[in-house]
């Protein structure tokens, strides 16, 4: 019995009330009705990444069928679909799981101690009143962590030093912190950048402006897909919703992984028809190769979609334009180049990336030690190397984010029924000693780069690999036991003995 004055106790907390933490929610509370849970989140709204960007066209970068999640049919028109309608739909699952009374706002976790000895996490939080802006420091227990803060930081976007930025009289966004009230109509806009966010707001910003340039030191590959999925349209009609919705999915999904496949086997011929389809769609004479040829194969990064083209549209229209050079300085004027040209430009947006922060920047320690993400080999994909009872949600970085984020919610159901028939209530994954590592995300994208020495390791073979394949994910996650051998677990009659951490130096 809990003494009076003891913490609230919950049997789950979820961190974060985005796309990951409302999946969660739903696959617990269908999976495991019977627990007691809580999302907490720390800004005032739900929706994560969908409601803190407000930057104009801001959309998906992949297609509903395989972005949304498996359980709730997307029933838009449109495939590649704005903010609104994915915050829309976001919510909509929420309020038909019962979700909503579960979210608690202005509630940021700011450190989490997991104690062996009474097998749970006591949970530091810091709850704001939104009326007066107040703060106060809560204790919560409970007997999981499920962490669905994405990966990136909510407080600021990153911007690399740029010589001169105090001497440009015009104005300085980052997408990440688009105000409200910014007027770009009629101006000279620089948007220095080539990556999603990029590429998205060139074209919904080029009819408004006198004119718009894409700054970027390397190209980034971009292929036009469209925005509405017919078949999956007819697929609706003759199947109905739920079965239209499922076969689509799988269809996307097939193709999706099929092209990812062949560019990593023929890199050269994927490069080619990439390159073939951007000089179609761009004026005859258009320097293909130096503006949209990266020095990079397809899928070393994240490739960039363009709903129908937009980007190439807005290119050959003569609204929008392609620099390919390094930033000297900014001057009073706009951006001096190391080609020796000048971008003149009354407004420039920083769109140059993201700060990866694991776990929304809480403070993690095991039995009074504090623990580092970057000490610890990731394993399945969800759970790290000797820190117990707690699982992440990362996505895939070269499919849909939610495929991967709902076999992590499958298999943490999983792994809650398991331990409920054997009276385990704590387990952690340990690795072998020695065992060879590297970078959990092998992805050259600059935010990973810069990342690298936070983030966890991964090691050779499977389960400590980082998969990119949703087939093989389906199994290992899905089907292969849960007790595989590198999991320890612990009960009331066998608490003997506390996580053990390593990680090799290699």
């Amino acid at each position: 019995m809990e003494p009076r004055d003891a913490p609230e106790h919950l049997d789950v907390l979820i961190v974060g009330a985005g796309i990951s933490g409302i999946g969660a929610g739903r696959y617990l509370r269908h999976g495991h009705p019977a627990r007691s849970f809580a999302i907490l989140e720390a800004r005032g709204a739900s929706g994560g990444t969908w409601d803190l960007f407000r930057y104009p066209g801001i959309r998906s970068d992949s297609d509903l069928y395989t972005f949304g999640y498996e359980f709730k049919p997307w029933r838009d028109r449109e495939s590649i679909a704005d903010a609104s309608r994915v915050l829309s739909y976001l919510r909509e699952t929420a309020t038909e799981n019962g979700l909503d009374a579960h979210i608690r706002y202005h509630h940021k976790v700011v450190s989490a101690a997991w104690s062996s000895a009474t097998a749970r996490w006591t949970v530091g939080v810091e709850r704001t009143d939104p009326a007066t802006g107040t703060s106060e420091r809560i204790d919560l227990t409970a007997g999981w962590i499920f962490c669905a803060t994405g990966y990136y930081r909510y407080d600021e976007g990153y911007t690399p030093h740029f010589d001169g930025r105090d001497r440009f009289r015009g104005q300085i966004v980052h997408p990440q912190h688009w105000p409200e009230d910014l007027d770009h109509h009629g101006k000279r806009v620089v948007v220095v950048g080539s990556g999603a966010t990029a590429v998205t707001l060139v074209p919904a910003l080029a009819d408004d402006t006198a004119h718009i340039t894409m700054l970027q030191r390397t190209p980034t590959y971009i292929m036009p897909v469209p925005k509405e999925d017919r078949l999956a349209r007819l697929l609706r009609a003759a199947l109905g919703d739920e079965r239209g919705h499922a076969v689509t999915r799988r269809k996307n999904i097939a193709r999706q992984q099929l092209f990812w496949g062949l560019a990593r086997r023929f890199p050269t011929a994927t490069r080619r028809l990439i390159r073939a389809v951007n000089a179609r769609l761009l004026p005859a004479g258009f320097p293909v190769d130096e503006h949209f040829n990266p020095p990079y194969d397809p899928w070393d990064q994240r490739l960039c979609a363009v709903p129908d083209g937009d980007l190439f549209k807005a290119i050959s229209a003569g609204r929008a334009s392609v620099v390919t050079d390094r930033i000297t300085t900014f001057t009073e004027d706009g951006i001096l180049l190391e080609s020796g040209r000048e971008l003149p430009a009354d407004l420039i947006v920083t769109a140059t990336g993201l700060n990866i922060q694991l776990f929304g920047g809480i403070r993690l320690t095991v039995d009074g030690t504090d623990v580092s993400p970057a000490d610890s080999l990731v394993y399945r994909g969800t759970m790290l190397s000797g820190i117990p009872n707690l699982n992440v949600a990362i996505g895939y970085t070269n499919a849909s984010w939610t495929l991967k984020v709902g076999l992590l919610c499958e298999y943490f159901c999983r792994m809650l029924a398991y331990m409920d028939r054997h009276g385990h209530d704590t387990v952690w994954p340990e690795s072998e000693p020695g065992l060879a590592t590297r970078p959990m995300l092998d992805f050259g994208a600059g935010y990973v780069r810069r990342a690298l020495d936070r983030l966890p390791k991964q090691g050779p073979d499977t389960p400590w690999v980082t998969s990119t394949s949703y087939r093989s994910d389906r199994r290992l996650l899905g089907q292969d036991e849960v007790a595989d051998g590198h999991l320890r677990f612990s009960g009331p009659a066998t608490r003997t003995e506390r996580p053990r951490r390593a990680v090799s130096a290699n």
